[in-house]
């Protein structure tokens, strides 16, 4: 499975996983929420391997946004997954996804480690 790299363009934690990502030669797929979406299938997957509270980022505009009754539901997997599909902004960025990798958010040493460069 090749590795994707799950965001959208102008968040600048994805802008930088990017260029790492093109700086140290890997071949990157790039899904851009804002265009292509995101799959029930994918969002069910990563919350099959990670809490639901690793992958909402309950730190972020879209989050804060939210009224307080939407926020107070989003208690297990399943309102988390319904969120992540209706928001696909609450999702903290980046996801990285392939070779039996799945990394959320962006650190120059935890992506070495991934991508074997180190």
């Amino acid at each position: 499975m090749q590795k994707t790299l799950y965001g959208i363009p102008n968040c600048d934690t994805v802008k930088k996983a990017r260029a790492w990502l093109l700086e140290n030669g890997h071949d990157v797929a790039f899904h851009d929420f804002n265009k292509a979406g995101l799959e029930r299938a994918t969002a069910a997957r990563w919350l099959d391997e990670l809490d639901w509270e690793i992958l909402v980022n309950r730190k972020g505009t879209t989050w804060r946004k939210l009224p307080d009754e939407r926020k107070a539901a989003i208690v297990d997997k399943a309102s988390a997954l319904e969120l992540m599909l209706e928001h696909t902004s609450v999702i903290k960025r980046p996801v990285l996804e392939g070779d039996g990798a799945l990394a959320v958010g962006f650190s120059p040493d935890h992506y070495a480690r991934l991508m074997g460069a180190a």
